[in-house]
């Protein structure tokens, strides 16, 4: 497994990862709208197929990449788009990062007045 750098930036939680291949990957958690959203990008035949969901989440976790904004996908062509920019490489650095069992190497950012 690549190692990775995460840094949680500020107080409200965005995280940012690098990948193998040195490309910084900024990440914010999905919300419960942000969920939703997922699944009407996805249609109704492929929110019920959980793999491809599952690379979803991650792909739509995505904020910007090397500090340029990635907007959050609006249907299955933009969501596959994310994932074919990302590779193998970028989704398992993200994957590391946002999963609840992992224990990474975190450092915290504080910021002042935000």
């Amino acid at each position: 497994m690549a190692s990775t750098d995460v840094t949680v930036a500020s107080a409200a939680g965005a995280l940012s990862v690098t990948d193998a291949h040195g490309r910084r990957i900024g990440l914010r958690r999905l919300n419960a709208l942000d969920k939703l959203r997922l699944f009407k990008a996805a249609g109704p035949t492929l929110s019920q197929n959980q793999h491809w969901l599952g690379m979803a989440v991650l792909a739509c976790s995505v904020s910007a990449i090397d500090d340029v904004p990635v907007p959050a996908p609006a249907n299955e062509m933009q969501i596959e788009a994310i994932v074919a920019r990302l590779g193998d490489v970028g989704i398992a650095a993200i994957a590391d990062t946002l999963s609840p069992d992992s224990q990474p190497n975190v450092e915290q950012v504080i910021t002042a007045g935000n």
